[in-house]
Parts: structure tokens; C-alpha cells; sequence
């Protein structure tokens, strides 16, 4: 990854689909003198809660409908390449982006997945580890390549599944674990 030239940051689309919490952190860390990265651009398939922070942090804002992956995408680069946006993390972003759109962007777009890869790939990660009794879960931010969270991995953090361990109370630690994660994540790849 391109080294910072002086003290410009890269600027960054965030891709979201739901309430946004990744978001919010990613915009906070973005905002620190030690971030490498400025958030200039916040993408959603849908009208997800998380746009909230687009308006509350004065940041653009698109929706952009999947119905037709192709059209979306090709929308999505017009944009991308206006803004002339460099990297992108994708954050709880429910759509498969194609091949043909990371190539594009090989190398530049990262993703933060509630698991620890590579267990449970796809969804209801904790469903699945609480199913199979595991005895640990985690999260996982790695690069985003053509196969579903199968791209390199940047950094991971375990986490202990307790005894009474539900759903609800392991997505809670996983996403504390998150807004920790994703930002090392970043630094480590730009430092």
C-alpha cells in the first residue's frame, strides 16, 4: 500500500448495509491526527440506519439499489473515480461486490467479519459457533478478494465463549472487538 505523502490522508468510501456502528467508529478514528485515511464518501444498498452518520458528520451520501449487480457497480465506480477514491472498507455491507469490481480496486478494499476466519464464512457467524459449541469466536478484517471472506488476512482477535453465552451477548463482544480491530487493521496497512 502507497505510503502517506506528507500529511495527506487517503480518501475512503465506506460501503454499509445496517445500523452503522463500524461506520461511526471508522469516522471517529478518521478524524484522529494518527488516521491515515479521511472518510469522503458512505455507500448503502438500501436506506440502512447507519446513513444517519453521513448527515450527523456532514459526510456524502449514496444509495445505491443491487437489483441489477452490473448497473450498481458500474454506478458505484462513476462515483468512486469522480470522488477520486482511493480505498475502501466495506462494513457490514450485505451485497457480494463481483470479481470484475475488485479488480478494479485490487489490493484497496478491506472488509471486518464477525468471525474468525476461516470459520464460519457468510452469515449467522455466532448462530453457527454457539450451534457447534465452540469454545472461541472472534472477528477478522482482511482483504477482499473475488471468494466470500476467503481474501488475506490483515489482523484477528480472538474471543472467549462463556458458559451462558447467548446470540445477542456474543455479537455484543465481537463488535466491541471490531471498533478496536478495524482501525489497528488500517494503520497496520498503511504503516
Amino acid at each position: 500500500m502507497e505510503k502517506l505523502i506528507g500529511h495527506k490522508k487517503i480518501k475512503t468510501a465506506v460501503f454499509i448495509s445496517g445500523r452503522g456502528s463500524n461506520l461511526k467508529n471508522l469516522i471517529k478514528f478518521s478524524k484522529t491526527k494518527k488516521s491515515p485515511i479521511v472518510i469522503d464518501l458512505i455507500i448503502s444498498n438500501k436506506k440502512a440506519l447507519g446513513l444517519k452518520y453521513a448527515n450527523r458528520y456532514k459526510i456524502q451520501k449514496k444509495i445505491i439499489s443491487f437489483k441489477r449487480n452490473r448497473i450498481a457497480e458500474k454506478k458505484i465506480l462513476i462515483i468512486l473515480n469522480k470522488r477520486n477514491i482511493k480505498f475502501i472498507c466495506l462494513a457490514g455491507f450485505m451485497k457480494i461486490l463481483t470479481k470484475n469490481f475488485i479488480e478494479k480496486f485490487k489490493g484497496k478494499i478491506i472488509n471486518i467479519h464477525p468471525s474468525y476466519l476461516p470459520q464460519y464464512k457468510g452469515l449467522n457467524t455466532s448462530v453457527r459457533a454457539l450451534r457447534n459449541n465452540e469454545k472461541f469466536s472472534g472477528c477478522t478484517v482482511h482483504h477482499v478478494s473475488a471468494k466470500l471472506d476467503s481474501g488475506k488476512i490483515i489482523l484477528q482477535k480472538k474471543i472467549k465463549i462463556t458458559k451462558n453465552e447467548t446470540e445477542v451477548s456474543l455479537d455484543r463482544k465481537i463488535i466491541k472487538e471490531e471498533h478496536k480491530l478495524y482501525p489497528k487493521a488500517i494503520l497496520k496497512i498503511f504503516n
